[in-house]
C-alpha cells in the first residue's frame, strides 16, 4: 500500500525529501509562507534553498495546512521538515487543528533553545494528551545530494513499530536506503552534537591545523557524544551508526556543511552575526552549542570540545587560542580501564 506523505516546511531538506518521495508515491509539500509556494510553481523549483532542481511533476504543492493535513488522512504520515526554532510552533499549528491521526516524522536536529528539549520531547509536550505516534529521521545526508538523486542512507528512529514501517515504506527506494531504530535518545543525541563538533573541525581546518587535528577532533567528539548519550539512556551501539558517526563525520568534512562553513568564517576572524546573516540558511550547531553545554554540566558529562566552541561563539576566546586550549589539556587514558603513561 503506497503511503501518502505530507512534508510541511519547504527549506533545502525538506523539499529535497518530498522530491525523492515523490519518485513512488503521493507528496504534498507545504510551506508555512503562502508566496514561497506561489514562487515554487512559478519556477518549477525552490530558487531559494536548492537552485538548479527542477520539482518533479509528481509532487504536489499545498498553500494550505488544513489541506496538506487532509491530504495524510489517518493513514499517511505528516514530515515536520522545520528547523528546531519552528519545530514547537508547528506541531502546535497541527494539534490546534483537531486531533491528528497520521504519524509524525520530524527532520529537525538539536535542541529547542528555550527548554533544552530534543525534537521528540517537543513533540510529546505537544501532544501530551495522546495523540500520534512520534519518530525522527536522521542520519548523513546533504539536501542537494539528495535532491540530485544520489545514494544516501538514513535512520528512522521511534518506539512505534507502525511509524518505523510508514517510513521506510515511503522512503526506502530508489538511492535512497532507510534503517530502523528504537534508540529515540540516541539518534537525536548524534543529530545534535555533530553540528556543534563541525564548527569546531571548520575551525582547525581554516586555521591549517592539518588531516590530523581534524581526524582527532572527529574522535575525541564521538567520544564525547557518547559519553553524553550514555547519561541519557541511549544505546551505545546508535553511535556507531549513521546518526552518530555517520553524520558527524559527514558535518565535518563535507564541502556542503553549513557548520563546518560556520567554522571556517570564524577561523577567519569574520563576526559571528555575519556569518550567520550571510549563510543564508539555518546552521544549528550555532544555537545548540550553549544548550548542549549546558546539558553536559547537568549531567555532569566531560565535552571540552563543546565548551570550546561555546567559548568562540559567545566571543570569550579567539578560535586559536580555543585550539590551544584543547590542545593543553592533560595526558588521559582513551577508554576507561587504561591507565596513563
Amino acid at each position: 500500500m503506497t503511503t501518502r506523505l505530507a512534508v510541511l516546511g519547504a527549506g533545502a531538506w525538506g523539499t529535497a525529501l518530498a522530491c525523492h518521495a515523490a519518485g513512488a508515491g503521493p507528496v504534498v509539500l507545504w510551506a508555512r509562507d503562502p508566496d514561497q509556494i506561489r514562487q515554487l510553481r512559478r519556477h518549477g523549483e525552490n530558487s531559494r534553498y536548492l537552485p538548479g532542481i527542477e520539482l518533479p511533476d509528481a509532487l504536489r504543492l499545498e498553500e494550505s495546512l488544513d489541506a496538506a493535513m487532509q491530504f495524510a488522512g489517518d493513514d499517511g504520515l505528516l514530515v515536520l521538515a522545520t528547523p528546531m526554532a519552528g519545530l514547537r510552533q508547528l506541531a502546535e499549528a497541527l494539534r490546534a487543528r483537531g486531533p491528528v491521526r497520521a504519524p509524525i516524522l520530524a527532520l529537525a536536529k538539536g535542541f529547542e533553545r528555550a527548554s533544552g528539549r530534543l525534537p521528540h520531547q517537543v513533540l510529546t509536550d505537544v501532544f501530551a494528551d495522546g495523540g500520534p505516534a512520534l519518530g525522527v529521521l536522521s542520519g548523513p545526508s546533504f539536501a542537494q545530494e539528495v535532491a540530485r538523486g544520489l545514494p544516501v542512507a538514513l535512520t528512522v528512529a521511534s518506539h512505534d513499530p507502525g511509524l518505523r514501517d510508514r517510513t521506510v515504506a515511503a522512503l526506502h527506494h530508489g538511492a535512497m536506503r532507510i534503517y530502523a531504530s528504537s534508540d529515540v535518545m540516541g539518534v537525536q543525541v548524534g543529530g545534535a552534537v555533530k553540528n556543534v563538533l563541525a564548527i569546531a573541525c571548520g575551525v582547525s581546518d581554516g586555521l591549517a591545523q592539518g588531516h590530523n587535528a581534524r581526524a582527532a577532533l572527529i574522535t575525541r567528539g564521538l567520544a564525547e557524544m557518547a559519553r553524553l548519550g550514555a547519561g541519557l539512556g541511549a544505546i551505545p551501539e546508535t553511535f556507531m551508526g549513521l546518526s552518530g558517526l555517520g553524520d558527524l563525520v559527514l558535518t565535518c568534512t563535507g564541502e556542503l556543511s553549513r557548520n563546518r562553513r560556520v567554522g571556517l568564517q570564524l577561523a577567519a576572524g569574520k563576526p559571528l552575526a555575519g556569518i550567520v546573516r550571510d549563510l543564508g540558511h539555518v546552521a544549528e550547531g550555532v544555537q545548540t552549542a550553549p544548550t548542549l553545554r549546558d546539558l553536559a554540566r547537568a549531567q555532569g558529562v566531560d565535552m571540552p570540545i563543546t565548551a570550546a566552541v561555546c567559548d568562540l561563539l559567545d566571543g570569550s576566546t579567539r578560535a586559536i587560542d580555543a585550539v590551544h586550549a584543547l590542545l593543553a589539556r592533560d595526558p588521559r587514558a582513551e577508554r576507561p580501564g587504561v591507565a596513563r603513561p
